[in-house]
């Protein structure tokens, strides 16, 4: 019987052995460990630049939001101020102060022998300037006030008092304007006519002797 000699198994054997090598297989798990790496974080870089993409646009949004939300809220306060001018200028003239009622209701406070010289009206708006809400120490906030006006009105009745014994008409004369109800409503509770001036008995040749006096009529202070 043929006896069958290889003559390549020992290099065989070697090489199957260095294929089987455990130090091979580490290193190429290395390999594929590192390529898979790569693989993650390339994905990772990709998710985060998609990501940085899409906040940009929604920054960009709000933004956008942001400075029209701001001008409607400047609009806002533009239009209550001027609500606020038209209602204080609605009050102004629907309560100013008119000279004919004034007029009507000194033709019906006639005294005999009083005669109403001159009827004088002073009108004085005193303005108080608005102040700013201040924080003090403790962190206590005082609120600020708006720009507000101070109306004061004074009437002033100059008239004369010829009756035979001047100046006996002039507290009765005092005492019907007082009573009138125009004036009453006017003055109101606290105020009243008051007799400022009061002069000599007068001669102007060749007619009788009369006495001038002056009575005022404060009305209450009004801010607005």
């Amino acid at each position: 019987m043929p006896i069958r000699l290889n003559l390549l198994a020992e290099a065989h054997a070697q090489e199957e052995q260095r294929r089987k090598d455990p130090v091979k297989r580490v290193v190429w798990g290395g390999v594929l460990a590192v390529l898979l790496m790569l693989v993650w974080s390339s994905s990772l870089q990709v998710r985060a630049m998609i990501a940085k993409g899409e906040l940009i646009r929604l920054e960009a949004q709000l933004n956008s939001q942001t400075n029209f939300y701001s001008q409607v809220m400047a609009n806002q306060r533009k239009l209550s101020e001027t609500r606020h001018k038209l209602a204080a200028l609605h009050r102004l003239a629907t309560s100013r102060f008119l000279q004919a009622p004034v007029l009507n209701a000194l033709q019906r406070t006639t005294v005999n022998g009083v005669q109403l010289t001159r009827v004088r009206t002073e009108q004085v708006y005193v303005l108080t300037e608005a102040t700013k809400a201040v924080t003090n120490s403790p962190g206590k906030i005082t609120p600020g006030k708006p720009a507000r006006v101070t109306e004061k009105i004074t009437i002033t009745l100059d008239a004369r008092d010829t009756a035979d014994n001047p100046g006996d008409q002039v507290a009765k004369f005092k005492q019907e304007v007082a009573d009138h109800s125009y004036f009453k409503e006017l003055l109101g509770g606290t105020n009243e006519v008051r007799l400022a001036n009061l002069s000599a008995p007068t001669v102007i040749a060749p007619g009788k002797p009369f006495v001038s006096f002056s009575l005022e009529c404060r009305l209450p202070e009004r801010t607005r």
